[in-house]
């Protein structure tokens, strides 16, 4: 702050607790949780202020003056005070009022000192009666009365009384010869929880373009704040902009799973799936829930092989639950990706797991697959056993190929004769059992001719 010149008969006591009620502003908006950095035009505003023309303020009286300079002596001296201690100070100040600080503006004095002793130990409530005095007072400086409003919206900000937060800050606009952006967006907030949203939002988007067009970062807080009115507003597209600005600039996991929450309900797939990635590659998807949305998006992209390394990794971390339901979607990732050995390790987890007809009906079609055709049976016979199957026929189909190449025939002919059953497949079951019956023809006159042929392989 630049020094300041004394007035004539100003006393340096009235510059100094003058200072006190601009230090007391700071300190309440870090308190409120709504503490910004410096504009970087500080200085052009400070040069500003300099040139105003001000009323000459009222003299402190020397034996005030010593009185408040003795508690401003603790306050300044004493680096971690006690609440007992602060109890005392606010005794003394309010004797002061009593004697030695009568007249009003070095009531006003006191009552700005009262206002932070009470701040300090958190009476918020004796903080605000004790600034209403100051300002209730006649005499009291026009300046620091008009940053007395701006600290009066805070207290009433942290006591969630909007609507005097609201009118303490519109009186401080009113006054102010410089307003801040940090201002506006403190009363956009209070508008906000007061239900005036359309106005919130118009002194939040003034203060981003203003900020913009100078060529400055907007500050997190006001971003996040316009994020809320519009997301309230479901202007979706608004809120992707936006959030786009915070991963750019204020770069945090959580503005990418916001990224992606809004993707997903505007179902923009594969920006939702870029979001969650970039996200999982960070470190930051962590719950079985995320990893598992991830992996779907994947195998909704037809990217199956990315789908089963996440899967496989959450199973491998503990982060995805051990489970027949998450082995059998691993098992399909990776048949999708052609990959049936790897397949056949997770379904085969998944059939020991959840003992579910489905699984054992697709590990019967992998093991055939890769021309396991012993093991394709016995699955294809368990998936029959346990049942709760969408499709029977399938496994019937799956059983007997397997059985043909084990050269078991006439087992093979039973299973196609009851796929036959269903109309579907009539037709191709026939086939086969009219090919069978062809074979088992053919392989008895070359067993009669003393062939040597390879017999069932009874699985």
């Amino acid at each position: 702050m630049p020094q300041k010149k004394l007035l004539p008969g100003q006393s340096c006591f009235s510059v100094f607790v003058w200072l006190l009620g601009v230090m007391i502003n700071l300190v309440a908006l870090s308190a409120a949780g709504v503490a910004y950095a410096a504009e970087s035009d500080d200085k052009a505003e400070q040069r500003k202020y300099a040139n105003v023309k001000t009323r000459q303020r009222q003299a402190v009286g020397k034996n005030c003056a010593n009185k408040l300079q003795g508690i401003q002596e603790i306050f300044s001296g004493e680096t971690e005070l006690t609440a007992d201690r602060y109890s005392q100070i606010i005794h003394e100040l309010q004797s002061f009022l009593e004697t030695g600080c009568t007249s009003s503006y070095e009531k006003s004095q006191v009552y700005n000192m009262l206002g932070f002793a009470y701040y300090s130990v958190e009476q918020y409530k004796e903080a605000i009666a004790s600034y209403l005095s100051m300002l209730a007072e006649p005499k009291v400086d026009e300046r620091q009365k008009t940053t007395t409003h701006y600290t009066l919206a805070q207290l009433y900000l942290i006591e969630e009384n909007y609507s005097q937060a609201a009118k303490q800050l519109e009186n401080w606009m009113a006054d102010a010869i410089i307003v801040s952006a940090e201002g506006r967006v403190l009363l956009a907030q209070a508008y906000y929880h007061l239900e005036r949203k359309q106005e919130a939002l118009g002194l939040v988007n003034t203060v981003i373009d203003e900020a913009v067009a100078k060529g400055l970062t907007p500050k997190e807080g006001w971003w996040l704040l316009q994020r809320v009115l519009y997301y309230e507003k479901q202007e979706y597209q608004r809120v992707i902009d936006i959030l786009k600005q915070l991963v750019t600039h204020y770069p945090k996991q959580t503005y990418w799973q916001q990224l992606g929450g809004v993707y997903g309900q505007l179902e923009q797939n594969i920006n939702r799936l870029v979001s969650l990635d970039v996200l999982n590659l960070s470190g930051g998807l962590s719950s079985e829930r995320q990893l598992l949305s991830l992996a779907y998006l994947y195998l909704g992209a037809e990217v199956p092989y990315r789908a089963a390394r996440i899967i496989e990794s959450g199973l491998a971390s503990g982060a995805i639950k051990v489970s027949g339901k998450n082995y059998d979607l691993l098992g399909s990732a990776w048949l999708q990706s052609r990959e049936t050995e790897k397949a056949l390790i997770a379904l085969e987890h998944a059939a020991k797991l959840s003992n579910s007809g489905e699984i054992w009906s697709r590990l019967s079609a992998a093991y055939l697959d890769i021309n396991r055709n012993a093991d394709a049976v016995r699955a294809a016979r368990n998936a029959l056993r346990v049942g709760g199957l969408k499709q029977t026929v399938l496994v019937q189909m799956t059983q007997g190929n397997a059985l043909v190449n084990l050269h078991c025939y006439r087992d093979a002919i039973t299973v196609f004769t009851q796929a036959a059953e269903n109309v579907k497949s009539r037709k191709t079951a026939n086939q086969w059992v009219q090919y069978i019956t062809g074979e088992v023809a053919r392989r008895d006159r070359l067993t009669e001719s003393g062939a040597d042929l390879p017999s069932c392989q009874q699985p």
